[in-house]
């Protein structure tokens, strides 16, 4: 994708940084959209945080709309988590061996998730999804994977094709170094495509071992599931799946949690906030982000069954040295404690308030442009049209996308560094923290509106 025209001039200590980084790290970051790639420039390199704000190594001050990609949802540095932190830490860092704080929060999450009766803990979102592929492929017997255009589920080699985030910010279609026979076993359809869905398993439907979605998803940018006939295009997904035998995972790596405090299954489950009334649930889950309240984290559960499949119960091998440590644990409890039902009337207020001071600004700039939701999380896509699927995401002008974004950067206002990505909350946006953002806004949208 061509590099925004509205480069701004570097920032002495953070150039010096990605010049460094450069040399010794590839592209000079461990995440490719940190490079600022598609909008071009050089990113902050952030010093410390606290709250809603950002301090970058030069001594400039952000408002933070990214929060680490979701975890930060009580705000950076929250008092309850460093406490939390600090006193796991002083009883030992990893002990590769059970600890009572993995217990709980396995606990936690299980009385949040009705269809969860049992999870794993892991160390990522990605590795939460590679193991329960293979739980469902061992669990049905079957190779062949279905995935839909546009959802991300980590760098798993298997589902690389047509992911969003960072491929679609990046135009990559693919990664290289994935193999014919791995990808073989993966099909791409086009997101809430149900004629295709159908057609796929009237064909193959004996070899599909399971499905994989992104409960709402948010790595081509927010897209709703969409509804027809009053079902929801996850439950549809899980009625046609069980009726030839597959298996359906929903991946709330990043809407856990985040979404409503039941994710987004709190949303399309049955008696969600949607009015969805379908009896249904997932076999599997992924999670990830907000129950590692910051620290590097992944699970994966479901039906009892099926994860009494994994060694040493059953034939399915899964492990991790770190998997369940002492200090995410206890971040993501300390997170949990601190997430009762006021803290998510809080978010969903804070986030709908943002949602209309970024419309109110675009729209005096004359800037087409749709605000997607789910729950709490929401995107800006700069087109006229909804966003169905990731040919529309796709569609969108990135170019305003980059004016936009440099010009809330310089502002004062950390947005993601891409056309393609969530925005994000937290408890520590305050009236006065959206106060700041909307000072930034108006000169941002003109910067959008120039050609």
């Amino acid at each position: 994708m061509p590099i925004a025209p509205h480069t701004p001039a570097p920032h002495g200590l953070s150039e010096e940084l990605f010049a460094r980084a450069r040399r010794v790290i590839p592209a000079g970051v461990n995440s490719p959209v940190r490079a600022f790639g598609s909008v071009g420039g050089t990113p902050p390199y952030i010093a410390s945080a606290a709250g809603a704000l950002l301090t970058d190594v030069d001594g400039r001050e952000y408002v933070d709309l990214v929060g680490s990609w979701g975890p930060m949802i009580l705000g950076h540095a929250h008092p309850q988590v460093v406490e939390a932190v600090q006193q796991a830490a002083s009883r030992g860092l990893s002990f590769g061996a059970p600890q009572p704080q993995e217990v709980a929060l396995a606990e936690e999450v299980i009385a949040r998730i009705g269809p969860v009766e049992k999870i794993r803990m892991v160390n990522s979102g990605t590795e939460a999804v590679l193991s329960a592929l293979r739980v469902a492929r061992g669990a049905t017997g079957r190779d062949v994977i279905v995935k839909f255009a546009g959802n991300y589920h980590g760098h798993v080699d298997a589902l690389l094709a047509e992911a969003g985030s960072g491929l679609a910010t990046f135009g990559l279609p693919g990664s290289a170094g994935v193999t014919a026979g791995t990808a073989q076993d993966t099909v791409v359809l086009p997101y809430g495509d149900r004629a295709a869905v159908q057609e796929l398993f009237a064909a193959r439907g004996s070899e599909i071992a399971a499905v994989i979605v992104e409960a709402a998803p948010c790595n081509m940018g927010v897209v709703p599931p969409s509804s027809e006939d009053g079902l929801g295009f996850t439950p549809f997904l899980h009625d046609l799946a069980h009726e030839h035998g597959a298996l359906l995972i929903t991946d709330e790596v990043l809407t856990g949690f985040r979404a409503t405090r039941t994710g987004y299954y709190g949303i399309d489950g049955p008696g969600g906030t949607d009015g969805t009334q379908q009896n249904w649930a997932p076999d599997l889950m992924t999670f990830g982000k907000v129950i590692g309240g910051g620290l590097p984290v992944g699970a994966f559960g479901g039906r009892a069954d099926l994860m009494d499949l994994l060694a040493p119960l059953g034939p399915v091998y899964q492990a991790g040295t770190l998997s369940g440590n002492p200090l995410a644990t206890a971040a993501g409890l300390a997170t949990f404690a601190g997430l009762d039902e006021a803290a998510y009337q809080q978010l969903g207020a804070t986030s709908q308030a943002l949602q209309d001071l970024v419309s109110e600004a675009l729209n005096a700039a004359s800037v087409p442009h749709v605000i997607q939701r789910a729950g709490t999380l929401f995107s800006v896509f700069f087109r006229s049209e909804p966003v169905r699927n990731y040919a529309d995401a796709q569609e969108q002008d990135t170019d305003a996308f980059g004016r936009f974004f440099h010009t809330m950067l310089e502002g004062g206002v950390h947005l993601p560094p891409s056309a393609f990505e969530a925005w994000f909350v937290s408890t520590a946006h305050t009236d006065q923290i959206l106060d700041r953002i909307a000072e930034v806004l108006p000169s941002a949208a003109r910067a959008a509106a120039a050609r």
